[in-house]
């Protein structure tokens, strides 16, 4: 065998020996940080993959206001205008009435794209779930991060909705700028649990094609965006009284124009969608912790 060279003598000098108890030492001092920090890495992770799509995002935030509020303003709105008068729909004008409900529902579509499909992927398509809780970030904080990049996309969305409301003149109250978390509380109050569902999915069959058809669909035409509740069937009407969409579209109109509703109901409502919101994070938590064995 062959003698050590001077300079593996010097590179081997330099290397101390460690103990079992340092190297664990020094790998739990290296995991504190994202111990400590694991929503926010997972929420910039989220933040990195949507740059995939931001061009998307972008014209889809701009483009869906300005197509629905022309489309409500200069079509079916002129129409019900010239038929019913200005003031016919709750005292003002149907673009008016509509504009705060679309805002609402276009951000509660967001929502069901981002709380739903990803969640998917995370678990089962593409496990990245998996890879991310073995290092030391909790499952807890892996949906705390998907919701953290939830909320700043809906925040975007809704500004840009609003932005466009306003320059429609759809609505023009000291209030407007309540319809940004508005929009983001509703959107959350209904799709928190529709995210809890997703990650007890086990085998994709269509279950979250059959959920945007038949459950999100649905309510965003039974729930008074298009037209007040109570021009609905009273069989119907309990479908919007539980619906999230109702609620945000309510206190939307409160904001945008001053809708007349005592105080209490408006607290009720801003509950509600509170306590679905937090309702579905929770039990996502619970779910993804089960789920990933932490």
């Amino acid at each position: 065998m062959s003698a050590p060279t001077p300079a593996t003598e010097n590179s081997s000098a330099k290397l101390p020996a460690q103990t079992l108890d340092e190297f664990r030492a020094r790998a739990m001092a290296g995991g504190r940080r994202p111990r400590r920090r694991g929503t926010w890495y997972v929420a910039f992770g989220r933040f990195y993959n949507m740059r995939a799509y931001l061009q998307t995002i972008v014209w889809t935030a701009i483009g869906t206001p300005v197509l629905y509020l022309f489309a409500m303003g200069i079509g079916l709105g002129s129409l019900v205008s010239a038929n019913l008068g200005h003031g016919a729909v709750g005292g003002v004008d149907y673009l008016t009435f509509v504009a705060p409900a679309l805002l609402v529902t276009a951000a509660a579509s967001v929502g069901s794209e981002e709380m739903t499909y990803p969640v998917m992927l995370g678990f089962k398509w593409n496990p990245t779930f998996f890879a991310t809780n073995a290092a030391p970030i909790s499952p807890a904080q892996i949906i705390n991060g998907l919701v953290v990049s939830v909320i700043a996309r809906l925040t975007f969305v809704t500004s840009i909705y609003l932005a466009v409301l306003l320059a429609f003149r759809a609505t023009g109250s000291a209030w407007s700028w309540l319809l940004v978390p508005i929009g983001v509380l509703t959107a959350l109050g209904f799709n928190a649990l529709i995210m809890a569902y997703v990650a007890t999915i086990q085998q994709d069959t269509g279950q979250i094609a059959m959920l945007m058809r038949f459950v999100v669909m649905p309510l965003t035409l039974f729930s008074g965006t298009f037209f007040p509740l109570d021009t609905m069937p009273g069989y119907l009407q309990p479908v919007g009284w539980l619906s999230p969409l109702w609620h945000g579209a309510q206190l939307a109109r409160t904001a945008s124009y001053g809708m007349a509703e005592p105080w209490w109901l408006i607290a009720i409502r801003v509950c509600y969608l509170g306590a679905l919101a937090a309702a579905g994070w929770l039990l996502s938590q619970r779910i993804a912790a089960r789920r990933l064995g932490r």
